[in-house]
């Protein structure tokens, strides 16, 4: 099944569907968290690992994918990222406990960090320059609407087959993303053989599950084990470079990075706070909470590829600007309104947000990328998708927290919770927005 040329569009879709199919299952199990809650008789905050540990697996595989790239052919890494992730489908189908399922979430979690900065190395190495932003559109196209089609169809899948079931539909998608990957991805050779720092590794991943970890847990001693692993990550990385962290000199990278990390925390978040408040607050079905996210995911659908044509053609700064105010107001509208808010109100604030994301986020990876040296490109893949998938993983043990710590508090406490991840989100928003301000005349695209 080897072939001689690339076939850029088919490789992107066939890593998209990958990456497409491990956002939709780390946000789909989010609705079923009442239910699993019950099933193994856990809290919330035990029961939000299993989102939780997928990101943080992920988390620990991107930072390699640098290294990967230099050393394996990319039709390689393609196939190991299918074994893991259809591994880890197999595994939670039928998964009797939750430490299973756990299991089965990090082998996931393996899979999609591989696969995920594999696509957009793809779009920024084979696609042409003047395609790029379309390109992207469609890459980030899957990962923007995951987040938002994952609540209904995991609400839709759970009422009427339960919980397992939303594993076992999987299986032909991953099935039909390698066979359309063997067929126009080259097995190109591969001459470099690096040595890889086990060091830097074992420190960076120790680093960030002990940082996660200080996070959801508020706590010092995790948090001074975190940065004295991400300090020894620092010296042994000099020496023999796993990741090169030196690309945060570039002052416009940084700052555009931040804004991509935002609405990574946005879309994790929302996708932990609406399906549940709309279940434990509004007192809603599963299914309505996951139907619940599915207009705004139209929307993002609609808007990844012309937002990244609108890059071609006009340049990155006003789609994004254009997305990152629109997103600003909404998340504005729905702080305020929240308290009183219906389910109806909800959706047109979630809906203005989408509009904003499908504007901006595929948009702003590729600025954000493009600022770097076609060199050290690879390197700034890995670190955006790491700390992306860190992001989230941040934000999902934040508002699960926050939305734990007031469930005592009767009668509005689930609403209460709710609202404090909100201000939380709306926070970053405005920092983002700031931020994305002061860099708009050093934008390279």
């Amino acid at each position: 099944m080897e072939i001689k040329e690339w076939q850029v569009l088919r490789a992107i879709i066939a890593t998209g569907i990958m990456s497409f199919s491990g956002v939709l299952i780390e946000t789909s199990m989010n609705v079923t968290f009442p239910t699993l809650m019950n099933e193994f008789k856990t809290t919330a905050n035990g029961v939000q690992w299993v989102t939780t540990a997928y990101l943080l697996a992920i988390a620990v595989i991107v930072p390699l994918s640098a290294y990967f790239i230099r050393n394996f052919s990319a039709r390689r890494l393609f196939v190991i990222s299918n074994i893991f992730f259809f591994g880890g489908v197999l595994t939670d189908s039928f998964a009797p406990n939750l430490l299973i399922l756990l299991f089965g979430r990090v082998l996931q979690g393996i899979g999609t960090g591989i696969a995920l900065p594999l696509m957009f190395h793809i779009i920024l190495t084979k696609s042409p320059f003047e395609k790029r932003g379309a390109m992207m559109g469609i890459g980030t196209m899957t990962t923007s609407i995951a987040p938002a089609i994952g609540p209904t169809y995991g609400g839709v899948v759970l009422t009427v087959l339960g919980w397992r079931a939303i594993f076992w539909f999987l299986i032909p998608l991953v099935i039909s993303s390698l066979i359309l990957g063997l067929k126009s991805i080259p097995n190109e050779v591969t001459n470099k053989n690096d040595k890889f720092n086990f060091l830097a590794f074992i420190s960076l991943s120790i680093g960030l599950a002990s940082l996660l970890i200080a996070v959801e847990k508020m706590s010092g001693l995790w948090l001074g084990m975190s940065l004295l692993a991400l300090g020894v990550f620092y010296f042994v990385n000099r020496k023999n470079v796993l990741l090169n962290i030196s690309i945060f000199r570039n002052s416009a990278f940084s700052r555009l990075l931040l804004s991509v990390l935002v609405y990574q925390a946005m879309f994790l978040g929302l996708s932990f706070i609406l399906p549940n408040y709309l279940q434990l607050g509004l007192h809603q079905s599963s299914t309505t909470a996951g139907l619940f996210m599915f207009p705004g995911a139209v929307i993002g659908s609609f808007l990844g590829p012309i937002s990244g044509r609108l890059l071609d053609e006009l340049g990155a700064v006003k789609p994004i600007s254009f997305g990152l105010i629109v997103s600003t107001l909404a998340v504005i509208g729905m702080t305020l309104s929240f308290e009183h808010a219906s389910i109806w109100q909800l959706l047109i604030w979630h809906m203005m947000m989408m509009v904003g994301s499908g504007m901006a986020v595929n948009n702003l990876m590729t600025a954000t990328l493009t600022q770097l040296d076609q060199k050290v490109t690879a390197d700034g893949n890995s670190i955006l998708n790491t700390l992306q998938q860190f992001s989230g993983a941040a934000a999902t043990a934040i508002v699960a927290s926050l939305f734990a710590s007031t469930q005592h508090i009767k009668p509005n406490g689930v609403m209460i919770g709710s609202r404090y991840g909100l201000i939380m989100l709306l926070i970053l928003f405005i920092i983002s927005l700031v931020t994305f301000i002061s860099v708009v005349k050093r934008i390279k695209l």
